[in-house]
């Protein structure tokens, strides 16, 4: 075996890692692709017998990738399209199966994602580093050019905003909140109309946001029975998500961002439904990732 065959061999014990790095630092499989692939060649123009540490090594380099994608992609405004939400990481199961992107959706965190898409760059990538990988602070601050403090201060930040999510889905207010959710969504994937008009108040508002083309003629829809005819048999890739601090819907199927719905719950009803679909609007959102 030839020097460059061993070094290919090495870095292919290494691609799902990096894969898996580089998709919770970017959000798109795609553009982790891209970064893996980048560091590849970095690595054959490298002197390979100089590096102790392969895995880290390679850590490093996609992670100083990444955060250069993810400058050059704030620089330019570029949105964040979460799309090919299943896990980068070679998988022999049909992508197609509904369950199973269900399944690996969950494993990543749409709204962590999202969450962490609302935060600089260095501070993305401290907190995914750290907190997702165990990296710790001394490796990290060369990668961000930052000090150990500093590195240390903007992974903080999100792991308040994530911890701060997860205090308020404690509570026993926000339980019955979700379980009413979660039922609204389930009755709707399913077709459910009769439990559909048990979760949802008789005089419920729904207001749509024309950004979002299929129901740009319907801007508001009053009462159970419309509304409930509009969610029917639908939802297909949504998820109960936190929202401005209370329980909400992201709609992503196949994780292609298409509106956020937030809920009012009155008396154990859904008394109103306020859909987000101007990506602008949505990422002034609130959105903080639900576990369990």
């Amino acid at each position: 075996m030839n020097d460059r065959n061993r070094l290919a061999e090495q870095f292919e014990a290494h691609r799902n890692h990096l894969q898996s790095v580089a998709y919770r630092m970017l959000g798109s499989a795609s553009e982790a692709d891209d970064a893996v692939q980048e560091s590849w060649i970095r690595l054959s123009r490298t002197d390979a017998a100089k590096v102790e540490n392969m895995g880290g090594w390679l850590t490093t380099i996609v992670s100083r990738v990444c955060l250069d994608m993810l400058r050059t992609r704030k620089s330019r405004r570029e949105e964040l399209t979460l799309d090919n939400i299943p896990e980068p990481a070679n998988s022999r199961q049909d992508e197609s199966d509904p369950e199973h992107e269900t399944l690996l959706s969950d494993a990543v965190g749409l709204a962590m994602l999202m969450v962490l898409g609302n935060l600089n760059p260095a501070e993305r990538v401290s907190f995914v580093l750290h907190d997702i990988f165990a990296v710790s602070f001394s490796e990290i601050s060369p990668i961000i050019g930052r000090n150990e403090v500093a590195a240390r201060q903007l992974a903080s930040r999100a792991r308040r905003r994530i911890q701060g999510a997860k205090a308020i889905a404690a509570s026993e207010e926000f339980k019955r909140k979700r379980e009413l959710v979660d039922a609204f969504l389930a009755a709707s994937r399913s077709g459910d109309f009769g439990k559909l008009l048990e979760v949802l108040d008789p005089d419920v508002v729904l207001r749509q946001d024309p950004a979002f083309p299929p129901v740009a003629a319907w801007p508001v829809v009053h009462g159970a029975e419309a509304v409930a005819k509009g969610f029917a048999g639908r939802a297909q890739g949504a998820r109960t998500v936190l929202v401005n601090g209370t329980v909400g819907v992201v709609v992503a199927p196949r994780g292609q961002m298409l509106f956020v719905l937030e809920l009012k719950i009155v008396d154990g009803k859904i008394a109103e439904i306020d859909m987000t679909a101007e990506q602008s609007r949505i990422r002034q959102l609130d959105l903080a990732e639900l576990s369990g």
